[in-house]
């Protein structure tokens, strides 16, 4: 028995439905407490990045053998946990990357150019045409923190908008062949001359808050900053006050500290200009939803079949 307790592809599961008895309650993402009591019986789990797979609710689990991870960073899954109980674990590695490259391209585009946020003036009668002339990327230099698959082809589409490109990834090897793609650099290098910075880190310990008031303080005034990794790798409340004194021309955030954002955590965003916020769906285009669908959907089966034989 299958149990997917985030939204998936209806074609994918059913499926998996053809070959196996599946449990579809993406509600459950929501009401965390009532996961373990659908458990018992279930021999593969497919999950999002909210529902958090931790020992408590492994140990409710005993049957597991897979989990099916629709999309790449895995801070909601205890991998630890799961190598001690033989549980095979299986992220949607590339079938989401293009859909967070554009994300990150086409905010850095928005944030820099500046010109589409006047609808209400315009709507009013204004003609603000000085204010909303913005600028280019062409020639702008966009600095990646982490340098993996996502940001490896960040890279590549940048540099076709003609944008110059660096990075800071401390556990890729200077010897490296993925340096021959772009400017190996420090982090505190990119975060002074970068004019875009975007994130593509993992959440851990060393990462938490790795964007702290210190590092934004080398940021320039006239650069843009983008998460579209893991929430808590950037001081949210910093980053707002740089926002709102200017010190950063504009921020653009897909992933929070807590989610999803309520309305306690997200008044620190308000009234500030040139701020995008969306609710982590930089991977989730409809494109991309069927892609991370299907190659679970294939993974998680085939463990599967291959237990049963």
């Amino acid at each position: 028995m299958i149990l997917i307790t985030e939204f998936m592809d209806l074609n994918a599961v059913k499926k998996l439905q053809q070959e196996f008895e599946v449990l579809y309650k993406p509600e459950l993402a929501d009401t965390q407490n009532k996961i373990p009591s659908f458990l018992k019986n279930i021999k593969a789990l497919i999950v999002r990045n909210r529902t958090k797979v931790n020992c408590d609710l492994l140990n409710n689990g005993p049957n597991i053998l897979c989990i099916g991870r629709l999309g790449v960073g895995l801070d909601n899954i205890d991998i630890e946990v799961c190598k001690k109980k033989n549980i095979s674990v299986y992220p949607a590695i590339g079938a989401n990357t293009r859909s967070v490259v554009e994300y990150v391209i086409t905010s850095s585009m928005i944030l820099l150019r500046g010109a589409y946020k006047y609808k209400p003036e315009m709507i009013n009668g204004e003609w603000p045409r000085q204010n909303a002339n913005g600028n280019e990327v062409l020639g702008k230099t966009i600095g990646l923190i982490g340098f993996g698959e996502i940001a490896q082809e960040t890279n590549k589409i940048a540099q076709l908008f003609g944008m110059k490109t660096q990075a800071y990834d401390p556990f890729i090897n200077e010897n490296n062949d993925l340096w021959k793609q772009t400017k190996k650099v420090e982090l505190d290098y990119l975060l002074q001359t970068s004019d875009i910075i975007s994130l593509h880190t993992p959440l851990t310990d060393k990462t938490y808050h790795l964007i702290d008031k210190e590092k934004l303080n080398l940021i320039k005034p006239n650069s843009v900053i983008i998460n579209a990794s893991r929430g808590g790798t950037i001081d949210e409340v910093e980053l707002c006050k740089k926002l709102k004194e200017k010190k950063i021309l504009g921020a653009a955030l897909d992933v929070f500290e807590d989610e999803p954002l309520k309305k306690s955590k997200s008044v620190i965003f308000e009234n500030i200009e040139n701020l995008i916020l969306t609710p982590h769906i930089a991977g989730v285009t409809k494109e991309a939803n069927v892609r991370v669908s299907d190659m679970i959907a294939n993974l998680v089966a085939n463990h599967l079949k291959k237990e049963v034989n």
